[in-house]
């Protein structure tokens, strides 16, 4: 059975793993460092839990203890109990949901446990932790296999994109390449069509492509770029086919997240 600590004092050390939550440059030291992630709210707490990631702590508002006590009675992990005034002031953040919860990383998936995937999103160096949360929700539930991070996109699992995702990021398998300049190279060579989400001269409209598909079946890396230019033009130029989402009202982008949903929606595997 969990133990329940209470605690007062905001510079108390057990708190440590809890510090200015909002502070993106020394969360990803500190959890880069320290291999944590933090899990908020009594959800995205459970989601992790259940998936098998091993908890360090929970940081909870009183209210929070009933609604988690089916999980805290399985387990010695400590609970930390403070007023949502005191979690505020450690955590930078008023903590509407109430729950926080401390979880070990597990160690990094390789690109390589992705390459028997048939559909893949791809991510370039999309640096907001809200979309890279999104797409990952959005493969998960319109049944894409995997997602595949450049070295630069945001991670995975910091809080906001943990969040975004509704703990998608647990279940679905994501990995990071560790060669941007040829990471192209081995989808190709492990039999992967990449496409590229853009605009371009020779660009086919999304349901064209997805008619192509049904007639000569492939597996599909599916690029998605950042949020203001775009695919680099190097990733740009190694894709075999630029795929165009048809706008109205000389609207000539979505947001990458919606842009990623209509993708994994219309190319991706029929779900009844």
């Amino acid at each position: 059975m969990a133990s329940l600590v209470e605690i007062a004092d905001p510079a108390d050390e057990r708190l440590r793993d809890y510090v200015a939550l909002r502070d993106v440059s020394l969360r990803r030291s500190l959890e880069a460092a320290q291999g944590l992630f933090i899990a908020e709210g009594e959800k995205i707490i459970r989601r992790a839990w259940q998936t098998g990631h091993l908890p360090r702590s929970l940081l909870l508002a009183p209210r929070w203890v009933p609604g988690l006590r089916d999980l805290l009675d399985t387990s010695d992990v400590p609970v930390y109990v403070v007023s949502e005034r005191l979690a505020e002031q450690i955590t930078g953040f008023h903590v509407h949901r109430g729950a926080l919860g401390a979880f070990e990383r597990r160690p990094a998936r390789q690109m390589s446990e992705l390459l028997d995937a048939r559909r893949l999103v791809v991510c370039e160096d999309i640096v907001d932790h809200t979309n890279v949360g999104a797409i990952i929700r959005c493969a998960a539930g319109l049944g894409w296999d995997g997602v595949l991070l450049a070295p630069r996109a945001a991670d995975p699992l910091y809080r906001r994109a943990i969040k975004t995702s509704m703990g998608a990021v647990f279940s679905l398998p994501w990995a990071r390449m560790d060669d941007w300049a040829h990471g192209l190279e081995r989808l190709r060579d492990a039999g992967f069509l990449v496409a590229a989400m853009a605009l371009r001269h020779d660009d086919v409209g999304i349901d064209e492509f997805a008619e192509q598909l049904d007639q000569h079946p492939r597996k599909v890396a599916l690029l998605m770029g950042t949020e203001g230019a775009g695919l680099s033009s190097h990733w740009l130029a190694q894709a075999e086919v630029v795929v165009r989402i048809p706008m109205a009202r000389g609207i000539d982008s979505l947001n990458v997240a919606a842009a990623a949903a209509i993708a994994c929606h219309v190319l991706g595997p029929k779900i009844s």
